[in-house]
């Protein structure tokens, strides 16, 4: 047989053995070993590519902090605030702590800059709450799962730091783009849970009150802060964006410690909503104690040690298709398509397609140098285009069969990942729709960029 019959059988082979429910860890791994024995490539070259991944992957030294930084904030109660401001300004909708949710996770992504610990923490925190408030389960862990999407694209965002520098442009011109759309995103999630949840009848409503909206913004009062620490510390060029998140750590643990024995000299009530807690207590979240940072440290390991395998099988996949000759495949397909939106579309349509199957960091390492080149080439202006391929790969996570976010989600809510598809279809859809439209108005991606 040839060698692209055997790729083609290897291909089902492990397609196989993902709907037997084989880990997509493994399933990439297989593939890549087979596909080296087919086309002779030493099967050294793909352990060193997973050793690289972990000694030089610089964009990786982010992730463990920004993933810690979001259990640090959980599990100090900055989350919780941040979740129960969202809910007073929107808890007399319907539908409304499910747009709490989603809102939350932008505030969140604001801190974090991932995907799956904005996904893991709002969804451990508000998916017990929104099944008690009679939502269905299954939506409410897709509502946790798409919100999280968000992480890569409000700033800051480890994925634009990547682009930016494969790309050589400048990263604080591509957080400052990946604003509006990452808040049309919001937006448009926040409408399919207000649409779902009025056709079901789910949720229990609040009255509006100016009072608990003044309080609880008070409440989360250091969430904002620690938003605005890392924002002005990235763009002011104070730190990195990793030095950043181990600021942003230092903070959230300083606070943590600080504040559990000021809770207990008040005798606050962890459980007491922030709306009737004491004006004293209101400004001191529940914190945590030192014996407590261990346990932290490990849960945040856990979905680190999640990510960082799969990333890492996914750069050695990238060597597989380089070997196989895809850069130069898609290279001149793009390029056949001709004008500036057929060229735009078609590498939407790849950046889709891959993201199905790959995580954000690999499908940005492995298209970008190959798309936009392209793309730039028939008119399309660079810092747009980085945000509509961002944006397409952060679509992904809620994209089977692999789709990140919806084993995250699925990890921390108990909930069977393929009972979560029913309703992340439709947020799919919404986001989908932002996507179409940052692609076809630019302004949306530049009004924001300093003129250059």
């Amino acid at each position: 047989m040839t060698d692209g019959t055997w790729i083609t059988l290897i291909s089902l082979g492990v397609t196989i053995l993902f709907m037997l429910g084989t880990p997509v860890l493994l399933v990439i791994f297989y593939w890549v070993i087979g596909c080296s024995f087919v086309i002779d490539l030493p099967l050294a070259n793909t352990g060193n590519e997973l050793i690289n991944v972990f000694s030089k992957g610089f964009a990786l030294l982010a992730m463990p902090l920004f993933i810690l930084t979001g259990d640090l904030i959980n599990q100090s109660g900055i989350a919780r605030r941040l979740s129960d401001f969202a809910y007073s300004c929107l808890g007399w909708l319907r539908g409304g702590l499910a747009m709490a949710s989603i809102a939350a996770c932008g505030l969140f992504a604001a801190i974090s800059g991932s995907n799956s610990a904005t996904t893991a923490t709002i969804g451990s925190m508000l998916h017990p709450e929104m099944v008690k408030g009679k939502y269905d389960e299954r939506f409410s862990a897709a509502t946790a799962a798409a919100g999280g999407t968000v992480g890569i694209i409000i700033p800051p965002s480890i994925i634009f730091i990547v682009y930016g520098f494969l790309m050589n442009l400048p990263i604080s011109e591509l957080f400052i783009a990946g604003i509006l759309p990452g808040t049309l995103m919001v937006v448009a999630m926040m409408a399919v849970a207000f649409i779902v949840c009025t056709i079901n009848g789910w949720g229990i409503l609040i009255g509006l009150s100016f009072q608990r909206v003044v309080k609880t913004a008070f409440g989360a009062w250091l969430g904002f802060f620690a938003i605005g620490l890392v924002l002005w510390g990235i763009y002011t060029g104070k730190f990195s964006p990793t030095e950043a998140a181990g600021v942003t750590v230092g903070f959230c643990v300083f606070v943590g410690l600080l504040c559990y024995p000021l809770n207990k000299i008040m005798g606050s009530d962890p459980d007491e909503p922030v709306s009737e807690k004491s004006f004293m207590s209101m400004f001191v979240v529940e914190g945590f104690t030192l014996p407590s940072i261990p346990s932290i440290v490990s849960r945040s390991a856990q979905i680190t040690g999640i990510l960082v395998p799969l990333i890492a099988v996914s750069v050695a996949m990238q060597q597989v298709l380089s070997s196989l000759g895809a850069k130069e495949y898609i290279g001149d397909f793009v390029i056949g398509m001709g004008g500036y939106y057929a060229v735009l579309f078609t590498a939407m349509a790849i950046v889709f397609v891959t993201g199905m199957i790959l995580e954000s960091l690999p499908v940005t390492i492995i298209l970008a140098p190959i798309l936009a080149p392209i793309a730039v080439s028939v008119g399309v202006d660079p810092i747009h285009f980085a945000v509509v391929f961002l944006v397409g790969a952060s679509i992904g996570f809620i994209t089977p069969p692999y789709g990140l976010n919806l084993y995250v989600a699925s990890g921390v809510t108990g909930v069977p990942y393929f009972r979560l598809l029913r309703y992340s279809t439709m947020y799919l859809a919404a986001l989908i729709a932002v996507w179409l439209l940052v692609a076809l108005t630019p302004s949306l991606a530049l009004y924001l960029v300093p003129v250059r």
